[in-house]
């Protein structure tokens, strides 16, 4: 008896030792995330203090682009709008939204219930934001992170649902 109990701690041990695949491909996702919104953040602390306008004109240079082409004059353009509150203010959005995906990367991670359910409303929250840029700029790349976005939430949605009917099964046994 005491061995079949042994064998039972084992199997179960082993179990708790993997991870559900999808959930740590989405939490390095979420990871991807953080890194990529705390560069945007180093990039626009970075510009602090700077003439945006002479970064750029540098940038353009550098990548061979024609100084006198509309692109660049539209971008040279676009940021005499740029000013150090507004670079503080993307930066600071920025770090606070890699904050929250790093919350949610852990939390997936470790397979916390806190962490399903903080994805699963975050990803909710941002799908109605999401649709509006698909309709209002139809790119591939706009499209691709909406149905990401929906697979992840559809997903969660149906694991929180299968715990929580596990969950409400065990209690009545």
């Amino acid at each position: 008896m005491a061995r079949a109990s042994s064998r039972g701690k084992a199997a179960a041990a082993a179990a708790r030792r993997r991870h559900n695949q999808w959930l740590v491909l989405i939490a390095f996702f979420k990871f991807a995330q953080a890194l990529f919104f705390i560069l945007i953040g180093l990039g626009a602390h970075r510009l602090l203090h700077k003439d945006i306008a002479d970064e750029i004109d540098i940038l353009a240079r550098h990548m061979r682009f024609n100084p006198e082409s509309r692109l660049v004059n539209f971008i040279l353009e676009r940021a005499s709008l740029v000013n150090d509150p507004l670079l503080h203010r993307i930066g600071l959005a920025a770090y606070s939204y890699s904050a929250l995906c790093i919350i949610e990367g852990i939390g997936l991670y470790l397979e916390k219930a806190w962490g399903e359910f903080f994805t699963l409303a975050i990803t909710a929250s941002f799908l109605p934001w999401e649709v509006f840029e698909v309709w209002r700029h139809l790119t591939w790349f706009h499209v691709g992170l909406l149905i990401i976005n929906v697979l992840v939430f559809i997903y969660l949605l149906k694991l929180v649902g299968e715990k929580t009917r596990e969950k409400v099964h065990t209690r009545k046994r």
